[in-house]
């Protein structure tokens, strides 16, 4: 089990190596396979969206073992999802948990088209996702400044990672309780279709800069 700071700064590395296109040759191994097939013991939970664009694994540069990894449109926290990560922490070991969000989001971009043309209909399971998604993203349709529909819809994905975030802080005690433990970090991230890189948020620390100020 690694600390926190530290399984953040592995994503941080990996994604590093990802977007300059460096991969480590043993991530994907046939003998690293091997290791897990008795158990898993992943170091990070990601609760990402289920766009096919986004192979989480590949863009942290992880391999078996490595991630836990929950999807669903539009990186919603859900009780499912929330009962996975529980599993991942409290069973599994994970020290990390990130909600990753990523650049021309679709479910975002529903959610937004539904609240424009409320009277357009949805499937029950749809509305279900968008129920979710539409408490981030409502008050941003009333924000004069953002007349721009792509910078819109980024902070319209932004501000849905950071409503999952909350989420998963606040609708879990066992959550809550290993992060006051300091056994487990949460944390929001977006990914850039474009560019390869995660960006995680603000309240997100740095390790470096961490060591930095002890020192």
């Amino acid at each position: 089990m690694i600390p926190p700071l530290e399984a953040l700064e592995r994503l941080r590395q990996g994604n590093r190596r990802f977007a300059n296109g460096v991969r480590r040759t043993e991530a994907l191994s046939q003998e690293k396979r091997e290791q897990f097939v008795a158990g898993q013991a992943p170091f990070a939970t990601v609760l990402a969206c289920s766009d096919s664009r986004m192979p989480v694994e590949q863009i942290f540069d992880q391999g078996y073992g490595d991630l836990f990894v929950i999807r669903v449109a539009g990186n919603i926290a859900a009780p499912s999802q929330i009962g996975s990560a529980e599993y991942a922490a409290l069973h599994l070991g994970a020290t990390l948990l990130v909600a990753l969000g990523h650049t021309g989001c679709g479910a975002v971009g529903a959610t937004l088209e539904s609240l424009r043309k409320p009277d357009a209909p949805l499937s029950d399971n749809l509305e279900a996702i968008v129920r979710r998604i539409r408490p981030a993203v409502e008050p941003l349709l009333e924000a004069a400044s953002l007349d721009d529909q792509d910078a819109l819809l980024n902070e319209a994905m932004r501000a849905n990672v950071r409503i999952t975030v909350q989420t998963l802080r606040r609708d879990s005690e066992i959550l809550r309780n290993l992060m006051d433990e300091g056994r487990l970090l949460v944390v929001g991230a977006a990914y850039s279709l474009k560019s390869g890189k995660v960006e995680f948020f603000d309240e997100a620390p740095d390790v470096f800069s961490r060591k930095t100020e002890k020192e």
